[in-house]
């Protein structure tokens, strides 16, 4: 019910407000008072008491992106929609807050984390952060949901688990003109054409291929008519890899390709690269624990191998 509640409602990173009150009062009703985060948005409560503390988390927010689905629960907010399952995640912890709560003799604290903005570069996590939701922890867990999998069964990975993720914005700018005389100007379209086509093709040959780093353009956006030349174009994308070590050298070696390819065109370009979130990196003793109480709850066969994953998710910065 409270999942479909919030996918009925859905709200974008940082404006989580109503998702935020309903939290406030579903743990106020099982006698669990939480601290709403600084920026009043998201929020976090301790369940037991005792010096040892573990904590659980689960995003909240939405994405800007149209529901289609045909279902008494459709989200009823214009272009917002929780497609990348926050509302289960947050139903999920809200269902363990519920069944802690009756717990006898926890053997410490347990911290319930809802943060919000996952979805945003680089991440609610780091306001989460600085909002003392990690004051006193000994180990953080998440899940994320997995169409892949079926329900019952449990994907696990010691290691890598996600990639880092950057985002980057090109802008080129040059004097526009005719389609009959584009020797007068600076064609923009062919040049993005080529930073499109060709710069995520020589990262491939410029970056170690161990490293799996991917440019993938989401958006282009250049002129607005068939025989006119425009005098700007955008590009927007992201850059993921499956290294940590190779994060830290991604945005200069972008930038370099970039500068590159547009040098020839004639065109001045502009690059905005925004850095995102690290790999998140599994601890092994923690992915055991979690193994362990998995073939407890459901059975041996219930945990699965779970193979990384280019997405990005900013429970790297708890982890870090």
């Amino acid at each position: 019910t409270v999942r479909r509640q919030l996918h009925r409602r859905p709200e974008l990173g940082y404006a989580e407000h109503e998702t935020t009150a309903l939290l406030r009062d579903a743990l106020a009703a099982d006698g669990l008072p939480a601290t709403v985060l600084p920026g009043g948005t998201g929020l976090f409560c301790d369940v037991g008491s005792g010096e040892r503390v573990v904590a659980l988390r689960a995003d909240i927010d939405a994405l800007p992106l149209t529901d289609t689905k045909d279902v008494p629960y459709q989200s009823s907010v214009a272009g917002v929609c929780h497609a990348c399952g926050h509302d289960a995640h947050t139903a999920i912890l809200l269902g363990a807050a519920r069944a802690l709560a009756t717990a006898p003799d926890l053997p410490g604290r347990v911290r319930l984390v809802f943060q919000p903005a996952e979805e945003m570069v680089p991440g609610g996590a780091l306001d989460a952060i600085d909002g003392g939701v990690l004051k006193a922890v000994d180990r953080i867990f998440a899940l994320h949901c997995d169409p892949r999998l079926e329900t019952g069964r449990v994907g696990l990975r010691i290691g890598p688990i996600t990639a880092s993720c950057d985002k980057v914005d090109v802008r080129l700018t040059g004097p526009g003109g005719h389609t009959a005389r584009p020797h007068l100007t600076v064609d923009l379209v062919y040049a993005l054409g080529r930073v499109i086509s060709e710069v995520p093709a020589l990262l491939s040959r410029r970056a170690d291929p161990r490293h799996g780093m991917s440019l993938v353009w989401g958006a282009v956006d250049a002129g607005i008519a068939a025989n006119t030349i425009p005098r700007e174009g955008v590009l927007r994308g992201t850059v993921r890899m499956l290294s940590r070590d190779a994060w830290a050298g991604a945005e200069d070696l972008v930038r370099a390709l970039i500068a590159e390819v547009v040098a020839p065109t004639g065109a001045t370009v502009d690059v905005d690269y925004a850095q995102g979130v690290p790999p998140v990196v599994n601890d092994a003793t923690s992915v055991g624990v979690l193994r362990a109480a998995t073939r407890a709850a459901l059975g041996p066969d219930a945990v699965d191998h779970t193979e990384q994953s280019l997405g990005g998710e900013d429970f790297a910065w708890y982890l870090d």
